[in-house]
């Protein structure tokens, strides 16, 4: 069975979360897009130095594998910026298409989380989400995330990452974040995760009820 369900969210929202949850309960497999672009950011920072070349982080995303998905460093604050800024750049975008839409092709379902998967990565995708929140919720999340790991971390530096974050991820010319007019939108601001996730997973199950 060929059934895809597409994700898409700014950062801290609950949609890595609510993904893994919904290919849990169908047994679909899971790719959290936004680990290709840490990855391509975290590889380019090594490589220019801490700083971010376009013809380097175009070559590191040419030659991806996935190998460069599990390293550890990939959740911290800095390569989440690395991330959104190599994210802007169309032919890393354009390297990383095939990746992504032969994931979501597989035979037994797949579900993909991002910020452009039912808008470009999958637009005929069979169930699509937008999962948003407000931003102090959002920062307030993910700072407790990072405090964890980093006791040093400041409220006031999240909130603010998250909102360059926001702005570049919105505003970029090629596959902006953004709701289609197609997906549900379920904003977890008074939500509790359970409840997010009951509401994602009995949204999908419609769907392939749906289809029989």
């Amino acid at each position: 069975m060929h059934f895809t369900v597409a994700i898409d969210g700014p950062a801290a929202a609950g949609k890595g979360t609510i993904a893994r949850a919904v290919a849990k309960a169908f047994g679909f497999a899971h790719l959290d897009t936004g680990l290709l672009y840490r990855a391509v950011g975290a590889r380019a920072m090594i490589r220019g130095r801490g700083v971010i070349l376009p013809k380097i982080a175009v070559d590191i995303a040419r030659n991806l594998s996935e190998a460069d998905l599990v390293r550890e460093d990939l959740r911290s604050a800095r390569v989440a910026q690395a991330a959104s800024k190599v994210a802007a750049l169309p032919e890393v975008r354009a390297a990383l298409l095939d990746f992504q839409k032969d994931f979501a092709r597989r035979e037994g379902g797949a579900v993909l989380d991002g910020r452009d998967i039912g808008s470009v990565i999958c637009p005929d995708a069979d169930v699509k989400l937008f999962v948003t929140a407000s931003d102090a919720v959002r920062a307030e999340r993910r700072f407790e995330e990072l405090k964890a790991k980093s006791p040093d971390t400041r409220l006031e530096t999240v909130a603010m990452d998250l909102r360059q974050r926001d702005i570049r991820d919105a505003s970029r010319d090629v596959a902006p974040m953004q709701a289609v007019d197609d997906a549900t939108v379920i904003d977890t601001s008074d939500m509790d995760i359970d409840a997010a996730t009951r509401a994602s997973i009995a949204i999908v199950q419609r769907a392939i009820d749906a289809r029989g």
